[in-house]
């Protein structure tokens, strides 16, 4: 069977449980199980004969089975098995005594006390790897790794003086020692035969190869409580070795020869290995030859040459089954590079694209719409927003499509750099669509700029679509939007829909957070009538630091507005521990003063109610990988389980959090945290309080319906409900310039991006403002580490730099990023701005003498899957 990276796992697995929790980790395919990196690899494990032992201190040995016995727990149900195994001969090689250990396994299934007593047969030579301890004075380990050596081999003692060389040159497992093991299995007697009709398979033919196998470094995967970092671990080589790997990685850049430690076959209850296979003569260099078919080369020969890194199929061997530690970060860099080349390839080539392609030009005219909108202002435009709507009327100009990204601090004035943009298409005699991510945003777009040019000569048509309108006010604005009249149409994802035509669109603003992906683009640019593309203005108001901007948004022209208005304060922020019940005491009866005083205040949950606790089955996925993440319904956010594991989709409609720190163990286990607060719950909670007799609560969430939202915020901003407990459905847009106070709990599980995004919606009125930021972080951890930034900083650059070296650049730059679809699981946009920039240069050398990458079809390839997978990245943040 021919096995590629597209391969999928339930046409190789015969184990549909197995299958079936790699799934669950978003691994479908060969090539999201080879992309499934570990998060760390062990150190290489010691040799140490028994005598040698320190307990607590990993340690491998090679022993002998004296004798073996099962005793039935009589106290509690299930059995102990206990072998003992002598290391007389091991120890002699390493001029020791001898001595004799226990090796313990515990276990209620008789089926596997069988399968392990069968292994471990008087006589039967094996290397074992644990932890040693003590039990009753007697040395002991408890439920060690163990490899059962092929009894008889001829000369497998030969060869052991180059393993310990290597070893020691390779992971320092033997620094500084020389061989004094070199006879050690020739040494050992055969293992008793089994009875007949039982046909034993023995782990290793020689003690050389048992003992490589278990001393070298260990990769450990994030796992989950359905399968374990081993297991995950043991399915990827066995996948490795169904495309053609027979040897290990080893520090000379090629396939190991025939004497070294070799990838076992997988077992026929785990893949299905086809006839044959199980005992195919493949040597170590046909086994690379096909490795290497089977996985080829994305980089050009000449880049990995030049930069003296793997072929692809040896860096995947290196990570997966690493000789040492060193060729594991060798490798690591490696592929890390190959990110840095395709994701910049794809930019160069998107920019290019883009330029090539017709737009309508729009230039300015004289007394023109948008002068006249400036002029009206009640306020003076900042230098930002002069120099930015400067910059864009001169994009708007040209015949080829703009692509801007404007980034800009929540209250910034996008809006009104948006609005100038879209009266100067308006002028030119087309079409403006304002894409908003939620109906009750798109409503206020619509108020807001209805109001600021209802003076503008001659009147400007402001036609609203969202989804949610009732069916004859729906068809008015489609019938609008399809006449071609000049003027400006502010939507929800409704503009994506077939049955909305603007057959004279010239520009497209993304309003921020917007999601806006390569199939939705092409929507739009399909709704003129003479195949020309619109320009692009993408807005965010998620902090993003100028090196990562500069590195990911490549493809787009890129403007900063740094300045706030006038008139704005500073907001205080305040971390308030949730056991400490004085101090929060004290924040709800300042937030009854300042309700009193007639402002408002948000309360903050990540949950909707305490129910969706169901849908939380912690699956422990990495940030790498998932490809069950959801989005919330209305906020946009990404949401996860409370155990860090991806969440379903209907959980990811009930979590709003942007992306929760996950906590792992040292085996890659997701350790579990109290759970999330609930909207409902604590809704009901405050309303018993003393602090807030007599006030009225709202509620609002994603799954409310737009009407229903439409309706709560009116109620909240006219004061009728003057506490508003949300989902981060309030995260985006929202805009009541009363609410002084916004209060967010579970704040240690949220990124500090939307976290600054969330304290944003309140001190937009002028009024003196605070945000309370309620943690359950234990004191010194790196989670209250992550709120002290927020504590201490307002600059949202200042905060996403930190968010980036706090958990990587996916979960900042986007949805794409953390996982999913995404092609980015290693590179690092801060630590790697270097190697970013080298691969930039050479893929722009590239791009030059092959713009059409005829000459790299592996690249080109990998170019279009990287754009398939993050077409958000590519066009918004």
């Amino acid at each position: 069977m021919s096995i590629t990276m597209d391969t999928t796992l339930a046409s190789l697995g015969t184990n549909k449980r197995r299958v079936s929790a790699l799934k669950s980790l978003g691994i479908v395919t060969v090539g999201d199980a080879l992309t499934y990196y570990p998060f760390r690899v062990t150190e290489p494990v010691p040799l140490r004969a028994i005598r040698e032992a320190a307990p607590g201190q990993q340690m491998a040995f090679a022993a002998v089975i004296r004798d073996m016995r099962v005793v039935p727990m009589n106290a509690r149900r299930g059995y102990r098995l206990e072998a003992t195994v002598d290391d007389a001969d091991f120890a002699r090689s390493r001029r020791v005594p001898g001595s004799t250990a226990r090796l313990t396994f515990f276990s209620y299934r008789k089926s596997y006390v069988d399968w392990v007593s069968m292994r471990l047969r008087a006589g039967t030579s094996v290397v074992v790897s644990g932890m040693p301890s003590e039990y009753m004075g007697q040395l002991q380990f408890t439920h060690p790794e163990i490899l059962t050596v092929a009894p008889g081999s001829a000369g497998a003692g030969a060869g052991l003086e180059g393993y310990a060389r290597g070893a020691a040159s390779g992971n320092g497992a033997f620094a500084g020692s020389t061989d004094p093991y070199a006879s050690v299995q020739s040494a050992y007697p055969p293992a008793v035969a089994a009875s007949s009709g039982a046909a034993l398979k023995y782990d290793a033919d020689t003690v050389r190869e048992a003992l490589t196998r278990v001393c070298r470094p260990r990769p450990v995967y994030h796992a989950s409580s359905r399968i374990s970092s081993e297991h995950i671990h043991e399915t990827i080589l066995g996948l490795l070795w169904m495309m053609g790997a027979r040897t290990s990685s080893t520090p000379d850049g090629q396939l190991a020869g025939a004497g070294s430690a070799g990838i076992v076959a997988p077992t026929t209850d785990t893949i299905a290995v086809q006839n044959g296979e199980e005992n195919s003569g493949t040597t170590a260099e046909s086994g690379a030859e096909a490795l290497s078919q089977s996985i080829p080369d994305v980089l050009p020969e000449s880049v990995r040459k030049a930069k003296n890194l793997m072929h692809r199929a040896e860096a995947f061997l290196a990570i997966h089954d690493p000789a040492s530690t060193t060729r594991f970060k060798e490798a690591i860099e490696t592929l890390r590079y190959e990110e840095a080349f395709v994701s910049q390839t794809s930019l160069l080539k998107a920019r290019s694209h883009a330029h090539k392609s017709a737009a309508h030009s729009c230039p300015l005219v004289t007394d023109s719409l948008r002068d006249q909108f400036i002029a009206s202002l009640p306020f003076s435009l900042t230098a930002g927003q002069q120099q930015v709507i400067h910059d864009i009327a001169a994009d708007l100009a040209h015949d080829w499509p703009m692509q801007r990204l404007l980034q800009g601090e929540v209250g910034s004035g996008k809006t009104v750099v948006a609005l100038a943009a879209m009266l100067q298409a308006v002028d030119a005699g087309y079409q403006a669509v304002l894409v908003a991510p939620t109906q009750v945003l798109a409503e206020q777009h619509a108020e807001t700029i209805g109001r600021m040019v209802e003076q503008l000569k001659p009147a400007i048509p402001v036609t609203l679509l969202t989804g949610g309108m009732k069916l004859a006010a729906r068809r008015k604005a489609l019938a609008a939007a399809s006449s071609g009249e000049p003027g400006i149409i502010v939507a929800t994802h409704a503009a994506f829909s077939k049955t909305f035509q603007a057959p004279h669109l010239a520009l497209v603003v993304i309003d921020e957070q917007h999601r806006f992906g390569v199939e939705q683009r092409e929507s739009l640019n399909a709704k003129t009538d003479d195949g020309t593309t619109p320009h692009l203005l993408v807005m965010t108001a998620t902090p993003i630091p100028r090196t990562a901007a500069m590195t990911w948004f490549g493809d787009l022209d890129i403007s900063w507005l740094t300045e706030l208005p006038g008139g704005r304060k500073p907001i205080r922020t305040v971390v308030v521990n949730e056991a400490d019940a004085a101090t929060m005491g004290r924040m709800f009866a300042h937030i009854r003063a300042r309700v009193d005083a007639g402002e408002r205040a948000y309360i903050v949950c990540p949950r909707i109610d305490a129910d969706d606790e169901g849908n939380e089955g912690g699956s422990g996925v990495s940030a790498a990988a998932g490809s069950a993440r959801g989005r919330a319904a209305a906020s946009g956010s990404s949401a996860r389980t409370a155990a860090g594991g991806r969440a379903t989709r209907a959980a990811a409609d009930a979590i709003g959090i942007d992306d929760p720190y996950e906590t792992f163990d040292e085996n890659g286990e997701t350790v579990a945290r109290p759970p999330l607060h609930a909207v409902a719950e604590i809704a009901d909670r405050l309303q018993k309080l003393p602090q807030f007799q007599g006030i009225r609560f709202a509620t609002l969430t994603g799954r409310d319906k737009d009407d229903v939202k439409t309706q709560v915020m009116a109620d909240f901003a006219g004061g009728e409900t003057p506490i508003l407990v949300s989902t981060t459905v309030i995260e985006v847009g929202v805009d009541v310039k009363q609410a002084s106070c916004i209060v967010i709990f579970d704040a240690d599980r949220y990124g500090l991006s939307q976290l600054h995004q969330l304290r944003g919606r309140v001190g937009r009125g002028g009024t003196n403002s605070w945000a309370f930021l309620i943690s359950r972080a234990e004191p010194g951890s790196p989670a209250e580490q992550r709120l002290e930034v927020i504590h201490h900083s307002l600059d949202g650059a200042e905060i996403a730099q930190a968010d980036l070296e706090f958990r990587g650049a996916g979960d900042v730059l986007g949805d794409a990023q953390s996982g999913g679809k995404s092609s980015l699981k290693l590179l690092r946009v801060v630590k790697d701005a270097d190697m970013i920039a080298d691969a930039r240069t050479r893929a722009e050398q590239l791009l030059a003498a092959d713009p059409e990458l005829a000459d790299e079809v592996q690249l080109a390839g990998a170019v279009l899957d990287f754009t398939r997978g993050n077409e958000t990245f590519l066009t918004s943040s």
